[in-house]
């Protein structure tokens, strides 16, 4: 057993051996996005499958938590190799001289932060040294930043500093502003986290970007330059050079697009909730309570889009509507279970298509982005999962395995989410 999940790891994961160049972009505000195992990732791993299935739930985990609780076009690469990271990292340029991190994209979280010479705890080689810029600067306890940072502290030189967790993990930083320069696009007075301490294993090894709705969020701090749009495009795992597309503004972005509004928690507004109404399996919408669907600002109920998340989790309810409804259709064979997905079938079988139905579109999922798939005893399995037992969780994830190969616009100023099919490369 162990064996044919090792195998379906690799093969989920596999890449061609075709030559890229991994800091080639399309345009000005396009950047490319890797897969943390792309070749252009310096943190590939090996993890057990076991061990992925468990950084995508305690990344679940993380999300319900920051659900509820109260509000207190650049290539992209995955970055999974660790707990609650993540799954793409992108390529950012910081001081000057500039100084070169590859930084994870997290739709779901605000701040920025990177490790900073000198920290204590921080795991990666790669740190960002302030004293090598010229542009580089400390901001004091009254710069209005300071009462935006999560949990901010004044030091006694005045000058202002935050702690956060994230996931299992814990960072003191310093309040820094320098110049951030993503593809062509030039940022100047960039406010982000220099990590001065950190512990445990969730934080990605060179920093990471947020691009929520919060106030210190890419998107906020750009609003003159990109005007609070941006798109993504995540390829999937038979991409050659497993890298997608990271869009910044209005520019270039598709015109004829499908899309649904975008819905706001005024609790944790940086997460992106959109309205999901149904679940069609075949040609039948299947039975599904309301509640289990609802959005509810007062407990963070609800779905939303993640791109750190690697596998769809719905509530229970919903989750065994669809899974119970797939079963039924799938004719002559008997599903059985591996790892973390209760729905597995060996042979040639005849899936069923599964559509998500939002307010105003509806996506229905190619098979890549349906099943995972093992050349161990042809073997596939329907990826998604019920939210973990063990927490009172009221939250939809359609995650990143989900969206692979589809262009997704969020599009703040007219309150939007857009879904259009595209081949990411």
């Amino acid at each position: 057993m162990r064996s044919h999940l090792f195998i379906l790891l690799i093969s989920l994961l596999i890449l061609k051996s075709e030559s890229i160049n991994c800091n080639e972009n399309s345009h000005s505000s396009d950047l490319r996005v890797f897969h943390i195992n792309s070749q252009c990732s310096p943190f590939k791993t090996s993890s057990s499958w076991e061990d992925t299935l468990l950084q995508d739930k305690a990344r679940f985990l993380y999300l319900s938590s920051l659900a509820g609780a109260r509000k207190s076009s650049v290539p992209i690469a995955s970055g999974r190799g660790i707990v609650q990271s993540p799954t793409y990292i992108v390529r950012a340029n910081i001081g000057t001289p500039a100084q070169s991190m590859l930084v994870a994209l997290d739709t779901s979280n605000d701040a920025a932060w990177i490790p900073c010479s000198g920290c204590v705890g921080c795991s990666s080689s790669v740190l960002f040294d302030p004293s090598k810029s010229s542009s580089s600067r400390t901001l004091q306890c009254q710069a209005p930043q300071c009462k935006q940072a999560p949990n901010p502290t004044c030091t006694v030189s005045k000058s202002c500093g935050f702690n956060m967790t994230y996931g299992g993990s814990a960072i003191e930083a310093s309040l820094t502003q320098d110049t951030l320069t993503l593809a062509n696009d030039v940022i100047p007075n960039y406010t982000f986290g220099c990590i001065n301490k950190a512990s445990g294993s969730s934080l990605p090894a060179q920093g990471l970007m947020g691009l929520g709705r919060g106030p210190l969020s890419l998107i906020s701090q750009t609003q003159n330059l990109y005007q609070s749009t941006f798109s993504y495009c995540l390829p999937n795992s038979k991409s050659g050079n497993f890298s997608g597309s990271l869009r910044l503004g209005p520019k270039f972005q598709p015109i004829r697009i499908k899309t649904t509004p975008l819905l706001k928690n005024p609790r944790r507004s940086s997460l992106y909730y959109v309205n999901l109404v149904g679940i069609r399996v075949g040609n039948k919408i299947v039975d599904i309570p309301p509640s289990a669907l609802a959005f509810d600002p007062a407990t963070g109920a609800g779905t939303i889009f993640d791109s750190g998340t690697v596998y769809t989790r719905l509530v229970e309810p919903a989750y065994l509507a669809v899974r119970n409804e797939f079963r039924r259709r799938v004719k002559n064979a008997n599903a059985t279970s591996l790892g973390g997905f209760d729905t597995c079938y060996t042979g040639s079988v005849v899936y069923p298509s599964v559509t998500f139905m939002f307010a105003g579109m509806n996506v229905t999922l190619p098979t890549d982005n349906l099943l995972i798939h093992s050349s161990a005893g042809n073997l596939s399995c329907l990826a998604m999962a019920a939210a973990p037992a063990n927490v009172n969780s009221v939250l939809n994830v359609i995650a990143s395995m989900q969206q692979q190969n589809h262009r997704v616009l969020i599009d703040v100023p007219n309150s939007r989410l857009g879904i259009s099919r595209e081949t990411c490369t």
